[in-house]
């Protein structure tokens, strides 16, 4: 059955935009969905279908919004092992294996994660932008391992997203990842502030820039190191982000010429690299490891329904647990 909402535009609340006072209202839907409602036609004003999302409001105008119940989401589901780490009504946090796409995509239209929430959450997915799929809040590499949080209806991915894009400068939200990198910083921590944008040579990958130019976005990182193996130069460190540009710890940790042991696309030199490793790490690291060796083991925030602060932490998969227990 569709929910029919009725407002009556007050003084107050008056002369401003149409979406924008929709939004103000009707908090389980988003601005982006509340437009694309009033322009495919399920807006009434004073009894007439509006279809203008910019219209300014007026005293006493009487608005009526029907919401289409969610349609099936056009990804499939398909059953594929997924690791909980918390669910509920609003949302769930997935441990994602190595591997895994996110989202589909040309490249790879089905076997995602997206794919295995629709068939593992079913019906509790009430609707994104009126869609029954999950919403993603964040995204990791393919072959980067660790926590992800995805919101189950329109509300908690309004509220979800509205923390990632303050991007932790409230302290609500906490992302921390574990890489082993090749070679021994100088330093015991850091802060790499660059801008990052697509590469003209090679569309696969980000590269650095200084300043802001073709559509790079700024981009910061902090690190410390957590253990050293000065034997073999490969080194344990953390980081944490306040921005989240694609392949930005990648891109950062290269940056600063110690790229993520395994890294296909920034660790340069690798095999030249393995071969001075000591016969038990090389074992290992030819064994283990020929994706990089990045986790995402640390995810904190704010439950935007509850707003109790939850925080999630998970061990790096068998690829890098052993190599950093060898240390």
């Amino acid at each position: 059955m569709e929910n029919i909402v009725t407002h009556k535009v007050k003084k107050e609340s008056s002369e401003i935009r149409l979406d924008q006072f929709l939004k103000q209202n009707i908090s389980d839907l988003s601005r982006t969905r509340i437009k694309k409602l009033i322009v495919d036609g399920f807006l009434k004003l004073n009894n007439k279908i509006i279809i203008d999302p910019s219209y300014t409001v007026k005293e006493n105008d009487i608005f009526i919004l029907e919401i289409p119940d969610a349609v099936e989401a056009k990804p499939v589901g398909e059953k594929i092992d997924l690791e909980i780490i918390y669910e509920d009504s609003d949302l769930i946090v997935v441990n994602k294996q190595k591997g895994l796409v996110v989202h589909p995509a040309p490249g790879n239209p089905n076997k995602t994660l997206v794919n295995a929430l629709i068939n593992h959450c079913g019906n509790s997915l009430s609707g994104i932008g009126g869609e029954k799929r999950p919403g993603i809040i964040h995204r990791l590499d393919k072959d980067t391992s660790g926590l992800l949080v995805v919101a189950k209806n329109d509300r908690s991915h309004n509220g979800l997203a509205s923390q990632f894009k303050n991007h932790g400068k409230d302290g609500k939200l906490i992302r921390a990842y574990k890489a082993i990198v090749w070679g021994i910083p100088t330093f015991s921590s850091g802060k790499i502030s660059t801008f990052i944008g697509r590469s003209d040579r090679n569309r696969k990958k980000m590269m650095v820039f200084n300043d802001e130019k073709y559509k790079s976005k700024e981009a910061i990182t902090y690190w410390k190191v957590l253990e050293k193996n000065d034997e073999n130069n490969i080194t344990l460190i953390e980081c944490n982000l306040e921005t989240g540009r694609t392949h930005q710890i990648r891109v950062h940790l290269d940056h600063i010429s110690h790229p993520v042991l395994g890294d296909p696309l920034y660790g340069h030199g690798y095999k030249t690299r393995v071969n001075k490793l000591k016969s038990n790490i090389k074992i290992l690291v030819e064994k283990h490891v020929n994706t990089q060796a990045l986790h995402a083991y640390k995810l904190g925030f704010e439950h935007p329904i509850t707003n109790k602060n939850l925080i999630f932490e998970t061990d790096p998969p068998e690829t890098m647990k052993k190599i950093i227990e060898s240390f």
